[in-house]
């Protein structure tokens, strides 16, 4: 069994799929080791196991959302484009999207996946409390709001099987959508801060070379219709709906055009219904703080001539500061540099040392979930709180069951695989 963008093997034939809790605790009991595979959306091996990989897409209850709370009650197995529709029908909404639906909310928050917006946290944070089961098989709450909560919300896979949670959710909201076209670099560089601060949710897509940003995705929450103005910071209004890769059919693409709908049919840039079965792609992400987010681009453009015979394409997102300890976005706004790689892994993975070496001044840390070639020391210190997370993992889970190599050999050093 391969993951969604074909790029990685799984290392065992075991993969199991329980229909209930006891069935998931005998399994987690009796397993010397076991990972949780969501939608396979890694492009690394962080979820792979040695032993026995588990699937809960039996685990896909969603409770009715509590007004009194703000909140809904969610199991380990449903994804954001479940959720999105079962909310909307009730009047409800999540406040932030990734560009795909079909990803499940467990396996995003567990490696701090996100949308865009500078005033929009990413997904993790909108975990409230937590139903964990343990090495043992049994199952342990964690309080919304605690340090643990703080730690488990991006666990990377760490801590636990997470089976059920509380998801934070607000009344359902319009959202409009406008796509803009070759955005000057030098615009984009002079004015960041208003430019980064314009729509709800704002990506910009590019393949770092020429001087304009290729197109420029503004998402607007509304509470009424509202005209997009014909120019966008130099930047010319897209005239008909657009791929993010100019030359493909947008039909898959949530609708722009100012046509207004609800949340759930424009914060991700793909439709609901479209869930693609292959990638044919890898995916690599840094993360540098928003105060050098500039030096960082600019750094990136003179690479231009190296990155584009490789990339589809590149996203430049926004994501605001949080306080989860393994969150990119720790204390600090932060601007997410993300790059859709054509499935060339050889030449992508000797790029990626350069790309790495241009944004090391600026403190770039990488998506765990992604693709990437830094090294443990180097990403403990650009994430510095590892060691709280690996401290809490042994706690947990003293024998490493929870462990694999890339976990081991790849974030916590020292620790048994």
């Amino acid at each position: 069994m391969k993951n969604w963008a074909g790029n990685v093997t799984f290392g065992t034939e075991r993969h199991v799929m329980p229909g209930t809790i006891d069935e998931l605790s005998e399994l987690v009991s009796r397993s010397p080791k076991i990972k949780v595979q969501g939608s396979k959306h890694s492009f690394n091996t962080i979820a792979d196991s040695s032993d026995t990989l588990v699937s809960l897409k039996k685990f896909d209850q969603i409770g009715e959302p509590d007004p009194e709370t703000r909140s809904v009650r969610i199991g380990g197995g449903v994804t954001y484009g479940e959720l999105a529709v079962h909310l909307q029908e009730r009047g409800w909404a999540v406040s932030n999207l990734a560009s795909l639906p079909h990803i499940s909310v467990i396996g995003a928050c567990a490696t701090a996946t996100h949308g865009s917006g500078r005033t929009n946290k990413n997904l993790s944070n909108q975990l409230l409390d937590l139903e964990v089961m343990g090495q043992d098989g049994n199952i342990r709450q964690i309080a919304a709001g605690s340090p643990e909560a703080k730690l488990a919300a991006v666990g990377l896979g760490a801590i636990g099987l997470i089976t059920t949670a509380t998801v934070r959710i607000e009344p359902t909201y319009q959202v409009q959508q406008w796509v803009y076209e070759d955005l000057p670099f030098d615009v984009l560089t002079s004015y960041f801060d208003a430019v980064s601060s314009h729509g709800y949710s704002l990506s910009l897509f590019t393949k770092w070379t020429g001087d304009t940003v290729d197109q420029m995705w503004v998402k607007e929450r509304t509470g009424g219709l509202f005209e997009g103005r014909s120019e966008c910071f130099g930047a010319k209004r897209a005239t008909e709906k657009l791929h993010p890769l100019k030359e493909m059919d947008p039909v898959n693409c949530t609708d722009q055009l100012g046509v207004p709908g609800p949340w759930s049919e424009r914060l991700a840039h793909f439709k609901l219904e479209f869930t693609p079965s292959a990638g044919e792609e890898l995916q690599s992400e840094f993360f540098v703080d928003f105060k050098c987010a500039t030096e960082a681009i600019t750094a990136l453009r003179k690479l231009g001539s190296e990155l584009a015979p490789l990339l589809f394409v590149s996203e430049i997102r926004f994501v605001a500061a949080d306080d989860l300890p393994m969150s990119p976005a720790y204390s600090t706004d932060i601007v997410a540099l993300h790059f859709t790689w054509r499935p060339m892994w050889d030449q992508v993975r000797a790029v990626l040392p350069k790309i790495e070496a241009a944004l090391a001044p600026f403190g770039a840390r990488p998506h765990f979930g992604k693709l990437f070639t830094m090294s443990p020391t180097r990403l403990a210190e650009v994430y510095p709180r590892i060691s709280e997370l690996k401290a809490y993992a042994h706690e947990v889970d003293p024998e490493g069951k929870f462990m694999n190599e890339f976990l081991t050999n790849r974030v916590f050093t020292n620790r048994q695989s």
